[in-house]
């Protein structure tokens, strides 16, 4: 978006809940990749960064939590 990188991630309540997973947590490691940082609430969080060629990585690395 306007040449910079933007992530999301939105994880249900019930899985939460149950996997103790956290959108915040998952969205700042991911910013990284993008150059940037972020957060939110646990189920849902955003980032924001400078560098859009690291989407990909940061995809890619988002495969970790999903196992």
């Amino acid at each position: 978006q306007n040449g910079k990188a933007l992530l999301s991630c939105y994880i249900s309540k019930e899985l939460v809940a149950s996997k103790g997973l956290n959108a915040g947590t998952i969205v700042r490691e991911l910013g990284k990749y993008i150059q940037g940082g972020g957060g939110g609430q646990p189920f849902f969080a955003t980032a924001g960064g400078k560098n859009p060629g690291g989407i990909a990585d940061a995809l890619a690395q988002a495969e970790s939590y999903l196992g």
